[in-house]
């Protein structure tokens, strides 16, 4: 008795310091809001001739940090710098939506025709496909390593079927919609042939304006191959002989052999500080929780 007497007080006590230390740092965050609040791409970056570059990292989409507000916001900043002499998109994405893809595209294209001067490099890392490469089709060269991929021109979508499932465990689907097409592809309904080809068209549709996009964008660079836009992915030296890469070398190789000024100044736009801030507060509330639940003990592993 006197032992869990004395463990239930050790755990309490820790409670209490968890609960206490979060207090602070709650205070904390505030302070940190009130005298740093902002945003911390909001400083300027250094004032030398430099080369700039925005980080398109991960899937692109508007709810992603590689969306379309961010990445435009970014392009903007590099463009009206009068001491950025290029722009440099490095890429590191296995693509996204079509649409916030098109918005980067449209944007790189109408500030190439305000600051024709300026131009604008891809390079892509690990991985620049389907709508990644479509955002660097604007560009005026694309680099990337020799075994990075690139590529996967086509359009994808995808589900699943529970009909015959549903069947088997005796569960009944009742769906009432108005409008003949308002369970358009639902999943616990048969499929409708009609609306299969409907669907097929849509996507038909999206991959024509993906390859018009391209051919503008890469032009007479295009090696005449049937299966350029296939959605296959090819590799960085694969691609070069496609002409869908202008030449092999990473972002600092693009500064300073292509646009002369190897000093690059990183644009990206960044997270609020305010949001950097509870960022840590909510991992270090987890850390600590895990820690008093015994989940951070080694034997306790996911493999």
């Amino acid at each position: 008795m006197v032992d869990g007497s004395y463990v239930e007080q050790r755990r309490a006590r820790r409670w209490g310091i968890l609960f206490k230390s979060l207090t602070f740092l709650y205070l904390f965050a505030l302070l940190g809001m009130a005298f740093f609040g902002g945003s911390l791409s909001d400083s300027s970056p250094d004032v030398t001739e430099h080369t700039a570059v925005i980080n398109i990292q991960g899937p692109i989409s508007a709810s992603e940090e590689a969306s379309a507000d961010n990445i435009v916001w970014a392009l903007r900043k590099a463009f009206e710098s009068e001491e950025s002499k290029a722009v440099i998109m490095r890429i590191n994405s296995p693509g996204g939506s079509p649409v916030q893809s098109g918005y980067i595209y449209d944007e790189v294209k109408r500030l190439r025709v305000l600051y024709p001067e300026k131009k604008v490099y891809a390079v892509i890392v690990d991985i620049g496909a389907s709508g990644a490469y479509y955002i660097a089709a604007a560009a005026d060269e694309i680099y990337a390593d020799k075994a990075s991929l690139v590529g996967s021109i086509g359009v994808v979508a995808g589900g699943f079927g529970f009909v015959d499932l549903m069947d088997k465990v005796g569960v009944e689907r009742r769906l009432y919609t108005a409008g003949d097409h308002k369970a358009f592809l639902d999943p616990f309904s048969p499929q409708n042939s009609n609306e299969t080809n409907l669907w097929q068209q849509v996507l038909d549709t999206t991959h024509r304006q993906f390859i018009e996009q391209v051919k503008k964008g890469r032009g007479e660079r295009l090696k005449d191959n049937e299966k350029m836009f296939s959605g296959l992915v090819w590799t960085g030296e694969q691609a070069l002989e496609l002409g869908l890469l202008d030449g092999i070398g990473s972002s600092s190789y693009v500064a300073r052999e292509v646009v002369g000024v190897e000093e690059m100044v990183d644009y990206t736009s960044q997270p609020q500080l305010w949001q950097k801030i509870l960022d840590r507060v909510s991992t270090t509330f987890a850390k600590t929780i895990s820690a008093e639940m015994g989940l951070n003990n080694n034997s306790w592993q996911m493999r």
